[in-house]
């Protein structure tokens, strides 16, 4: 019985769709309800879904797809590329938006440290475009524009208070920055503990990593003591954006979560998810913040609504 989630505002959940055996949206529909979620993000613009969607409670994180991005930057100059992303919000968000509470349109997922590096030059035109369609549609007061990074992007990140950008995407990062603190967008992450504890299992306590009961650290120069890594990785993109000059900005968690199948070298149990998951859970129904804003709870959005059979990569990745 998930009813306890009732009213816990900060915490949604992804739905992927790289599977073969998924239920079909309507079922997915009536599952967010009884689990008492009312925050999904997506990694299209799935007009089934939306439209399913319509008339419900579910608040919907829309995804443009990093393939897609070469294709609307292809209009050379920018008042071409402002009628191709207007046109772009007419298609894909204009006919959801009334019955559909689509909040937030992200451009692409892991640009900065994806396979594709050509994408980081789509990325600031591309997010300002997207934002002026939506301005010209008269959509931008409900609907925020931003990107979800991964932590890699961190050249530093320990201790929290060390946390910068790679010097490879500070460039970019500042002009993306600015368009963050002007449409009052949020920074999101892609944030998993599990991933630096399977790397380093020596140095890295399995409590630490899970939110169990640890001694945690204190960061040598700021003082403030972290008893988990999400904590510790959330402020150190805080620190690092900070760093770049900006401090008004809202750091978001767009995807996290513990693997419940594994390959034999991954480290991972079923028990250690389940734990993953509860203690996650226990720390949204207190609306807790990180020790660096501890009065700013943290939205985060939970990996995954479902397994997916189709997806690339190790069991871990599924």
């Amino acid at each position: 019985d998930y009813g306890f989630l009732h009213g816990v505002t900060s915490l949604g959940i992804t739905y992927g769709q790289v599977g073969n055996n998924l239920p079909p949206p309507e079922k997915v529909l009536g599952l967010l309800d009884s689990l008492k979620i009312t925050k999904v993000r997506i990694y299209d613009t799935n007009p089934q879904i939306l439209t399913t969607f319509s008339n419900s409670n579910v608040e919907v994180i829309v995804t443009i797809e990093n393939q897609m991005l070469a294709v609307l930057m292809d209009p050379q100059q920018a008042y071409q590329r402002l009628k191709t992303h207007i046109k772009w919000g007419v298609t894909h968000i204009k006919p959801y938006f009334r019955s559909t509470n689509i909040t937030e349109i992200v451009v692409g997922n892991d640009v900065f440290t994806g396979d594709d590096t050509t994408l980081v030059g789509y990325l600031v035109p591309t997010t300002v475009s997207i934002h002026g369609g939506l301005v010209q549609l008269g959509l931008d007061k409900y609907i925020q524009v931003s990107t979800p990074h991964s932590l890699v992007v961190l050249e530093e990140s320990y201790p929290p208070s060390a946390g910068s950008f790679k010097s490879e995407v500070v460039v970019v990062m500042s002009q993306y920055l600015q368009f963050l603190s002007s449409t009052k967008a949020p920074f999101w992450i892609n944030a998993y503990p599990y991933f630096p504890y399977k790397d380093d299992p020596r140095e890295i306590s399995l409590d630490y990593a899970l939110f169990n009961p640890n001694a945690g650290i204190v960061d040598p120069y700021t003082k403030l003591r972290y008893d988990n890594m999400l904590y510790a990785q959330v402020d150190a993109a805080i620190f690092a954006i900070e760093r770049m000059g900006y401090g008004n900005i809202e750091v978001k968690v767009s995807e996290i979560g513990w693997p419940s199948k594994w390959d034999p070298n991954e480290g991972a149990t079923l028990e250690n998810a389940a734990l993953y998951n509860r203690n996650l859970l226990r720390r949204q129904l207190g609306s807790e913040g990180t020790p660096l804003r501890p009065s700013m709870g943290l939205d985060v959005y939970m990996f995954a609504l479902f397994n997916e059979d189709l997806k690339p990569g190790p069991t871990s990745e599924k």
